[in-house]
């Protein structure tokens, strides 16, 4: 989803961005001068209340695994966020940017809720890692003889 727009402007780019509750109608792209291999191209600026540029986020080069297309990407970030905004630019210096949105792919650090063949169970017992259920086939309580001595009633 495209939220901004920033474009040379006398020398600089310069643009605005804006979500349903983000809005940076000033925003700016400044180029960092380093030779560390992991600098960012960029910094993202924004005008604040008292109109100060203020950095709120850095842009680094990347490339598209699909098609080889360069863009930029980062986040946005500040202490008034609830968390950082991902964004991704699309274009060159020269034309100006298309600043795209990008939702953060969810990791699953719980793993997966069933079995799948791909995934060995060997040794887990019946419950691929929970152990052995306490029902039967009809969802009734099994009464198992280790179970009732563990857990008398």
């Amino acid at each position: 989803m495209n939220i901004g727009e920033i474009k040379p402007v006398k020398g600089r780019l310069q643009g605005h961005i804006a979500t349903r509750t983000i809005d940076l109608p000033m925003v700016g792209l400044r180029p960092v001068q380093s030779m560390h291999e992991r600098a960012p191209v960029f910094e993202v600026v924004a005008l604040n209340v008292g109109r100060r540029w203020v950095q709120v986020g850095a842009l680094w080069e990347a490339t598209a695994k699909k098609t080889g297309e360069s863009f930029l990407q980062g986040s946005i970030d500040d202490p008034s966020l609830h968390e950082p905004l991902p964004i991704a630019l699309f274009g060159t210096d020269a034309e100006g940017y298309r600043v795209a949105w990008r939702r953060p792919e969810m990791r699953d650090d719980f793993g997966a809720a069933q079995d799948s063949p791909e995934r060995s169970t060997e040794g887990q017992g019946a419950g691929g890692g929970f152990g052995a259920s306490t029902a039967d086939a009809d969802g009734a309580l099994m009464m198992h003889s280790d179970y009732d001595e563990q857990f008398p009633n």
